[in-house]
């Protein structure tokens, strides 16, 4: 990591999980990093608690990626919020797609709306597909409206008129005297300035229902930062770039898949740094303590707008994530049908797991302390005692139930049992889009990664495996080595073609515009430029890089991408430009690792013990087979027979089939 120590800051990184909060930083010309349980009832100060540990009290620059958005959605603890629309489409929420998420299901259950419809309401105002205005605002009913907001206990309110992205005056002005009224306000033209009125509106509506929780987190962590020395306070989104919490708590729909993406901007970063990676053909596991983040990586990180949580469309950019409540602190039971489950509920960090000698249940983390892969001594470094008896005795009776003849079975059992959905998991984000597993590289991180990657590795024919330096705390590592980034876009809905590609070049340079105003820092902007394309007559879009100097090799560019995504490609079928996208990112610092220590010829290399070797204790040109258990100070990885393992320039460690290396 290189940073300019004669600055009056240094980059912190901190990842906040369900479980653990995790902290990493460049220190005297080194990495150091921290963990600690989270504090769920006021996240920030674990936060606070870790970013201290790293800076000494000195200075910092604070990047955060955080679950406080994404817990209040899940969890259905945000804001009372309602809905203000235009006449005739109070309904649209409700209405959705129409799509039936499970298509066999007799009696299917739908998910319930965010905002009820007794809080739904409409006002005389219309714009035409157009962008002109047909309609003029009411504004006598305002007051109406207003009253009806206070006794329905409103705290927070989307408004979301039609085709508002095309001329946005109407909702401004209701936005203003909204905001006059005491109301927290989202207006769908500042949250997704795009066409698809459902999936305008029900992301407008996710932002104004978390938006609240984000803004009082962030107000009570950038108060308390400051008191410690944080120089500067930021927040990772969704697209694996970073807000300031102004901007992050306006708009804390963007935040949403905070986590993830920490996670995959980590992968990113330790994969293009090693010398064992030649092409970026990655499928990445994040096993953390609540869940487990499963994406795939063709060359570069994978954004969509097309995301879903809770089965409520999102159509801000996210990364291309698949997740499965499976984590180490997935609790393992026997159901009234006398089948094993494991997850999706989770001990969380309090109680914690059995072990944790809190009172929890069973869970995926005890099934690895009966079996000894997580040694009790070393956990956290020795600064958090784990409870082995106690996770022998909440597996007892779990082995009773199973049938299983000792509590080692047990254990055994809900490993495979866990490992099935995750594998799973990574077959949604690579089976089911036409992709083998087996032409990748699996990276497992997070604080269990390496306790599972490889029985998934073996599971899904995959011969090589990365479980990268910094495995625990990766995501915090991620966090560190962002950039600022935002982006802008409008919808065109253009042919491609000659005046087609003429309206998007006309529409470049003022959304540049547009984004320069917004961002700070405007001279050490890179922009990047995006066009969701289709062929005419599909209902969804492909997101595809333009270059501004040559704008009609898009066309080329669709084709190929489709082709990857899909299988095919029409060369003569005509093309549709939906939307424009102006990307503005703010470079970090240039982050270089440490070359990892070569073994001298007239040194010994690590000897097990017990079956154990200490991680530190690899260097370059060290190669040890399994069966194995490699521990280090927050993360240890089991290493089957059948495999052997090496690490890379920068401490990487690779995992090969040992019958591949001997062809």
């Amino acid at each position: 990591m290189e940073f300019d120590l004669s600055q009056p800051a240094f980059r912190i990184g901190v990842d906040t999980g369900g479980t653990f909060t995790d902290v990493i930083g460049l220190r005297d010309g080194e990495l150091v990093s921290w963990k600690l349980p989270s504090t769920p009832a006021a996240f920030e100060e674990a936060v606070l608690a870790g970013a201290l540990k790293i800076s000494k009290g000195e200075a910092a620059h604070l990047l955060h990626s955080t679950t406080v958005a994404t817990n209040a959605l899940l969890e259905r603890k945000g804001a009372r919020c309602a809905l203000v629309t235009t006449k005739g489409f109070r309904d649209v929420l409700e209405i959705g797609r129409q799509n039936r998420p499970d298509l066999y299901a007799l009696c299917p259950v739908l998910p319930k709306p965010i905002i009820p419809r007794e809080r739904r309401f409409e006002l005389t105002e219309r714009v035409t597909a157009e962008g002109e205005i047909e309609v003029p605002l009411d504004e006598l009913e305002m007051p109406s409206l207003i009253r009806q907001l206070r006794e329905a206990q409103a705290e927070s309110v989307a408004v979301v008129f039609l085709f508002s992205f095309l001329r946005p005056e109407h909702e401004r002005r209701v936005g203003d005297l909204l905001r006059a009224e005491g109301f927290s306000v989202s207006l769908s033209h500042e949250i997704l300035p795009e066409f698809r009125e459902y999936e305008r509106s029900s992301t407008t509506a996710i932002n104004a229902y978390v938006q609240p929780a984000m803004s009082r987190y962030l107000g009570r962590l950038e108060t308390q930062a400051g008191e410690r020395k944080i120089s500067r306070l930021e927040v990772l989104q969704s697209n694996g770039g970073t807000l300031s919490p102004r901007e992050a708590g306006e708009k804390a729909v963007n935040t949403l898949l905070s986590g993830p993406a920490a996670g995959l901007q980590g992968a990113l970063c330790v994969a293009k740094a090693s010398d064992a990676v030649s092409e970026l053909n990655l499928i990445t596991f994040d096993m953390g303590g609540t869940s487990t983040d499963v994406s795939l990586l063709y060359g570069e990180i994978g954004i969509s707008t097309e995301c879903k949580l809770e089965n409520f469309p999102v159509g801000v950019p996210m990364v291309d994530v698949h997740t499965v409540g499976a984590g180490g602190g997935s609790i393992a039971k026997v159901d009234s049908g006398g089948a094993l489950q494991v997850g999706p509920a989770s001990a969380s960090a309090v109680p914690g797991p059995a072990a944790y000698g809190k009172g929890g249940p069973a869970t995926v983390t005890d099934a690895h302390v009966v079996l000894r892969n997580i040694r009790a001594e070393n956990f956290l470094q020795g600064r958090m005692k784990l409870d082995r008896d106690a996770s022998r005795a909440v597996m007892s009776p779990l082995a009773e139930e199973m049938g299983e003849h000792s509590i080692e079975d047990a254990a055994r059992g809900i490993l495979r049992l866990v490992n099935l959905h995750m594998e799973n998991a990574i077959r949604v984000i690579s089976v089911q889009r036409g992709f083998d597993p087996a032409d990748f590289m699996l990276m497992g991180f997070g604080g269990a990664g390496g306790l599972h990657v490889f029985a998934l590795a073996e599971a899904l024919k995959i011969s090589r495996v990365m479980v990268p330096c910094h495995p625990g705390v990766l995501s915090a590592l991620g966090v560190a080595t962002a950039s600022s980034r935002q982006e802008i876009s409008r919808t065109v809905m253009v042919l491609n073609d000659q005046d087609g590609l003429g309206l998007v070049k006309k529409n470049l340079p003022e959304l540049q515009d547009q984004l320069l105003a917004r961002m700070d820092q405007k001279e050490s902007l890179h922009f990047s430029f995006f066009l969701d394309m289709r062929y005419q007559g599909q209902s969804h879009e492909l997101r595809v890089p333009l270059d501004f100097e040559d704008i009609f090799r898009v066309s080329e560019s669709f084709r190929q991408l489709h082709k990857i995504r899909y299988g095919h490609a029409e060369e003569d079928a005509p093309l549709e430009i939906v939307t424009i996208r102006v990307q503005g990112e703010r470079t970090s610092p240039p982050f270089i690792f440490p070359e990892l220590a070569i073994r001298a010829k007239n040194e010994n290399g690590p000897s097990p013990v017990d079956g154990v070797i200490l991680r530190p204790e690899l260097k370059r040109g060290d190669v040890v087979r399994g069966p194995l258990l490699i521990l280090e100070d927050f993360h240890s990885v089991v290493l089957p027979p059948g495999w052997e393992i090496y690490p890379d320039n920068i401490g990487n460690l690779i995992g090969t089939r040992v019958e591949e290396v001997s062809k």
